[in-house]
């Protein structure tokens, strides 16, 4: 194995006031490191008041991310970096990320302290304190909306760099705020980049904190701050779990109707498609078999254009997929339910004699077959006739999302609405189907809802 040192550069991704300036004092101080700022901040180049870096400037940087990038790396017998938030520029976040010869550092801090501190060096224009420098008092009052806006994009971010980390195959150094100032860390971390000559590392002393008082003394309306801050789930805990596996956007699946401005329907397996197709079909010509690619032509030759989705109850909707269970060519299915998924249908040539009673019966056992296959617990593929509505709309939006998502019982208002977009008649929208009403029952509406409880909760089905 080579003896050449594992890291030859390093990226720290922190946030404001996460102590990334301290640890870049730490990291300049010693020999052969050199840490550049905030290189890719939109309105500076690495620090502030400054307009070139390594000979670039900002005009050209923003011309070619990549140049300065390269620049910054170039730096023979040295190990350079530099600091990068979520908000800056995202043309080179691929490059960082699957450099492998670049360390990643990521640096975080309790969210509150962070948003606080920064809300206090905008108002005082104080963004770094020495120990000749008197800090200057100030309270802040907080704004929740922002803080929760401020955090959901950290969050985001700090995702992101995860899942890159993980489907990599590499792996961050994870630095709290509270680690900067502790020798042991800091002398830990420039081993673990490489630099293992360094017998210890001492932090930067030029630094001092800021505003070491308690919250309650830096915020007007605490009381008010916890009541609001008691209302997040730092923990999930009324997070829907989703087993579902990603789902493509079927593209091929899509209807086109060559009418006033342009309509497309991106249908939902096991929902109204033939009525809503024979709609389009009232309102001119039909296109369909598109790919990614005869898809985006078809768009750009339609300015004006609009696409809609229908969703149908879940309820309704599994008693569909019931139904095609029942009645289709695929006897291998019904056995394997029969055999494997504790759904006791009768033999095939029996299930024409099925009384009102078993057919209910029969349906609560195949939902919650539903229910154990939508959660990953079967070895059975999710079908596109049952998979959640909420997850086929995702993999539209992987390459489209629709301009309306109609509900089948309100279909003739919202095809009038596609309708008035697009400038047709619009007529002859179809009655929409209705449940059954021997399969209206609450064992069954219970069931549904533990099978799709991520459409009830996103779509407001009751």
């Amino acid at each position: 194995m080579s003896d050449s040192p594992k890291f030859k550069r390093f990226v720290i991704f922190a946030e404001m006031r996460t102590g990334s300036n301290l640890l870049e004092a730490t990291l300049n101080a010693l020999k052969r490191v050199t840490c550049f700022g905030e290189a890719f901040n939109p309105y500076m180049m690495g620090w502030p008041d400054k307009d070139e870096l390594k000979g670039i400037t900002r005009a050209e940087r923003e011309a070619d991310p990549l140049r300065l990038l390269a620049a910054l790396w170039d730096k023979p017998n040295h190990l350079p970096g530099f600091r990068y938030f979520h908000d800056h520029d995202p043309r080179v976040f691929d490059a960082i990320m699957d450099d492998r010869e670049c360390a990643k550092i990521i640096l975080t801090r309790n969210p509150v302290d962070s948003y606080v501190s920064t809300v206090l060096a905008r108002e005082t224009n104080q963004w770094k304190l020495n120990e000749t420098e008197t800090p200057i008092p100030a309270a802040i009052r907080f704004d929740g909306d922002e803080f929760r806006r401020d955090l959901s994009a950290i969050e985001e971010f700090q995702l992101r760099v995860l899942n890159r980390l993980q489907t990599s195959g590499q792996a961050g150094f994870w630095l709290g705020y509270e680690d900067l100032r502790d020798a042991d860390v800091m002398t830990g971390l420039l081993h673990w980049l490489g630099r293992t000559d360094l017998e210890r590392v001492e932090p930067a002393n030029d630094q001092v904190p800021q505003n070491p008082r308690e919250l309650a003394e830096k915020v007007t309306n605490f009381d008010e701050m916890q009541a609001d801050l008691a209302q997040l789930d730092p923990f999930m805990l009324r997070r829907i779990p989703n087993f579902e596996p990603r789902r493509g956007p079927n593209v091929p699946g899509f209807v086109g109707a060559d009418a006033g401005r342009g309509i497309l329907f991106m249908p939902v397996k096991g929902g109204p498609a033939d009525a809503v197709i024979q709609w389009l079909r009232a309102q001119g010509r039909l296109e369909r078999s598109f790919n990614q690619n005869s898809l985006r032509q078809w768009k750009r030759d339609r300015p004006g254009h609009r696409s809609f989705t229908v969703l149908r109850h879940p309820l309704f909707r599994a008693w569909t997929a019931f139904q095609a269970l029942l009645t289709g060519k695929n006897a291998d299915q019904r056995q394997m339910m029969r055999q494997v998924y504790r759904v006791n249908l009768p033999a095939d040539m029996d299930i024409p004699a099925m009384t009102q009673s078993e057919t209910i019966d029969r349906f609560g056992e195949f939902l919650d077959f539903l229910r154990r296959n939508l959660n990953a617990q079967t070895t059975l593929a999710v079908h596109p006739g049952w998979a959640s509505q909420s997850e086929v709309l995702q993999g539209f939006a992987r390459f489209s999302p629709p301009d309306f998502v109609i509900r089948e019982d309100d279909l003739a208002r919202g095809l009038g609405w596609v309708a008035d977009s697009t400038a047709v008649a619009g007529d002859g929208a179809p009655r929409p189907e209705t449940m059954p009403a021997f399969i209206d029952k609450p064992r069954l509406h219970k069931a549904a809802r533990a099978a799709y409880l991520r459409d009830y909760v996103a779509f407001g089905f009751e």
